[in-house]
């Protein structure tokens, strides 16, 4: 006769880490949903800056570098874009709404051109060094799950519906 087993009980998860885990969801999320619902406004501009002779003579030079400089020619400006980020929406928040406006849009331009640039041009050497590697296949699965989950194909096609209704009832 066999003998059966008691269930394992799985110990209870820390409330800390549950909480951890669905907050960068939730930040995950948010930011995923921002940048598919922006990307169609600022794709015509990064198609237009990739197809310069200058952009494209610089991808080229940065696909022939090491894939330490690639890491290090997308830390530095990543380094001064980030925090300038932030300090943009501090001036917004004291006040200095145009300048900080100006500063957060100017950020977010360097982010999507060159930082954007860099990496698709240098996306090979990068996936030469192991936690790289890690790193891009991770966040582009997390990427995919979160566009899974909240269906934004679907939530984009509503949104175009509902753009082309109030473009031939609103004028």
């Amino acid at each position: 006769m066999s003998q059966i087993a008691p269930p394992t009980r799985r110990s209870p998860r820390n409330p800390v880490v549950a909480a951890l885990r669905f907050a960068f969801r939730v930040v995950c999320g948010v930011v995923i949903l921002l940048d598919e619902l922006v990307r169609p406004l600022y794709r015509p501009l990064i198609r237009r800056i990739a197809q310069l002779r200058l952009m494209q003579a610089f991808e080229g030079w940065v696909a022939r570098r090491s894939p330490y400089a690639v890491l290090v020619l997308i830390g530095v400006p990543y380094i001064v874009v980030e925090p300038l980020k932030f300090l943009a929406l501090i001036g917004i928040a004291n006040g200095h709404g145009k300048t900080g406006l100006l500063a957060f849009l100017l950020a977010h331009l360097v982010s999507f051109v060159l930082i954007e640039r860099i990496f698709t041009a240098g996306k090979a050497q990068l996936m030469t060094l192991r936690p790289m590697a890690w790193l891009i296949a991770t966040a582009g699965a997390v990427r995919a799950s979160v566009v899974s989950w909240l269906r934004l194909a679907e939530l984009k096609a509503r949104l175009r519906v509902l753009a082309r209704w109030a473009r031939m009832h609103l004028r």
